[in-house]
């Protein structure tokens, strides 16, 4: 499905409108304004508008499809990037699947102790686009149109992130594995410390981007590079995405949340500090916060 690993650009919306139009009807895809087909209500449209939730399951299955593959490109032989996953340990069912995860094993149905990232896929179509005699036309950035892309919106924000919450507490099997929000656009600046936040607390690792250029102005400030606590990153080549997917890869995380005394953390700290080695007292203190 990817274009040699490219990350997200106009030619992978213009591909999941080409695909999905073999599959389903154009109504299903695109409004009609005023008897023209449009992705998007242009923001300089005046009349009545609605809500098109019926595209919403074709670009969630192909995202997640689209992920899966660009992941498997930068990841050793021995790993896979697998899209759909259920997982009893970490609360991970049919109707609440895993959009996409790194994992030991090559399979939908996983155990807990092979998945090694967690990934919750927030894409959708950014550009606007037209449907005209069977050819589709861009007509512009997500500045041209009425609608909230991915990040942007604030309902996909709170349910990624109440994603997140739900798997990190599912159970102790949860306390090892990073979970990546990914998406295809910045976020709104009201989200810069709440992602910085949630990746100091541990919920989540990053959100990322993997979208480089989601305005057709390069330069344009609104594209957001990361935050000041790096909980948000875009990917500008798949040089920087292998580079981080390596590093989630290599870490030994530990995630770690409790409400206790002062009195009580000072205790387990003591407790801890009985043990020989900086690992064998992170294991003991983490295991007193039990």
């Amino acid at each position: 499905m990817n274009n040699a690993g490219a990350l997200w650009d106009r030619h992978c919306e213009e591909k999941f409108f080409i695909e999905s139009l073999e599959i389903t009807a154009a109504e299903k895809l695109f409004y009609d304004v005023n008897k023209r087909l449009i992705a998007y209500w242009p923001k300089s449209y005046e009349g009545a508008t609605s809500t098109l939730q019926s595209r919403n399951a074709y670009i969630g299955n192909f995202t997640e499809k689209w992920v899966a593959e660009l992941i498997s490109g930068v990841l050793p032989e021995n790993l896979y990037a697998i899209s759909g996953v259920e997982c009893a340990d970490l609360g991970l069912t049919s109707q609440s699947a895993a959009d996409v995860v790194i994992s030991k094993s090559n399979s939908k149905k996983q155990n807990s102790k092979d998945i090694l990232v967690i990934f919750e896929v927030k894409m959708s179509i950014v550009w606007n686009w037209e449907l005209q005699n069977s050819k589709l036309q861009c007509l512009g950035d997500y500045k041209t149109h009425r609608g909230n892309p991915s990040l942007l919106r604030s309902d996909s924000m709170l349910k990624a992130i109440g994603k997140s919450i739900n798997i990190r507490t599912s159970s102790e099997a949860a306390r090892h594995i990073p979970i990546v929000i990914i998406g295809n656009t910045p976020i709104t600046e009201n989200y810069y410390e709440k992602v910085d936040h949630l990746k100091m607390s541990g919920i989540i690792q990053n959100v990322w981007s993997l979208n480089p250029c989601p305005l057709d102005e390069i330069a344009d400030e609104d594209n957001l590079k990361e935050t000041e606590g790096k909980g948000f990153l875009r990917f500008d080549s798949l040089n920087e995405l292998e580079y981080c997917v390596k590093d989630l890869l290599s870490c030994d995380l530990n995630f770690f949340s409790s409400m206790k005394t002062k009195e009580e953390i000072g205790k387990y700290i003591t407790i801890a500090c009985e043990e020989s080695t900086n690992k064998m007292k992170a294991i003991k203190f983490l295991s007193l916060l039990k």
